[in-house]
């Protein structure tokens, strides 16, 4: 804590901290950049709700952007008390995000159409009853990976089916997105005594945190393209502004 600083949350209760001096900024604010550095997040997730809408793709996708702004909400609100209740408003929601990952990239080939997601509903809200009792620690690391882990064979095969060159560019900037902001998460976890005693903490979770706000917003526009494609519904990658990437498409006309 910095000296002279005050908290207004009280003691620390969550099972994780970062490497960031708590409350240098302000007594709201345990952690300062890892708690506005989610806010690129929900805007991102905000534009691909808003396009989304816009153009009515299939309400999964609403409720994918949707998910991605309650999980960076929760972050926030994390990050900003550092305490146990609000960890778990952060960590939960992740869980539930890639249940929700499996359920766009597995149901197009699922059989049996509401197997699914009952099992994936009473599963996510199993795991937040029991998440609310128990602390899992490392386990719960595990566990997200291996729901990650779940993603990624399906999202190979998109890829290489995938014949829009702009759309394979935007399966390469997830890529790229992931594996630098997990360098960034990585050096902030195993080098923080050596950065804590630089003249300027580069902050890896707050990179993590943007770079992760983008990689979520590559991963759906590249989702909404496939499924558009698997509809028939002529999608091609448009750009705002000239820079940041999203899908246009052109239903057909109904008789």
């Amino acid at each position: 804590m910095a000296d002279g600083m005050s908290s207004f949350w009280g003691p620390v209760t969550s099972t994780t901290e970062w490497c960031e001096k708590n409350y240098a900024y302000s007594s709201y604010i345990a952690e300062f950049y890892n708690t506005i550095s989610t806010i690129p997040s929900i805007l991102l997730a905000l534009i691909g709700l808003i396009n989304a809408l816009k153009q009515r793709f299939e309400k999964r996708f609403s409720v994918l952007h949707i998910s991605n702004m309650i999980l960076a909400i929760g972050s926030m609100l994390f990050h900003a008390t550092l305490q146990h209740v609000q960890q778990q408003s952060d960590e939960t929601p992740m869980v539930w995000e890639m249940l929700l990952y499996i359920y766009i990239l597995y149901s197009p080939d699922w059989h049996y159409r509401s197997t699914m997601p009952t099992f994936l509903f009473l599963y996510g809200a199993a795991f937040a009853i029991v998440y609310s009792q128990i602390r899992f620690g490392i386990g719960f690391k595990v566990h997200y990976v291996i729901l990650c882990l779940l993603c990624i064979p399906r999202m190979y095969k998109y890829y290489i089916h995938t014949k829009d060159v702009s759309a394979k560019r935007l399966a390469k900037l997830y890529v790229g997105t992931i594996i630098l902001g997990s360098l960034c998460w990585l050096c902030d976890r195993v080098f923080c005594k050596e950065v804590s005693s630089w003249p300027i903490n580069p902050q890896g979770h707050a990179l993590w945190h943007v770079l992760m706000g983008f990689n979520s917003y590559f991963a759906n526009m590249f989702l909404m393209f496939c499924r558009a494609q698997q509809l028939g519904w002529a999608p091609r990658v448009a750009h705002f502004m000239g820079l940041l990437p999203y899908v246009k498409i052109q239903k057909p006309k109904t008789k």
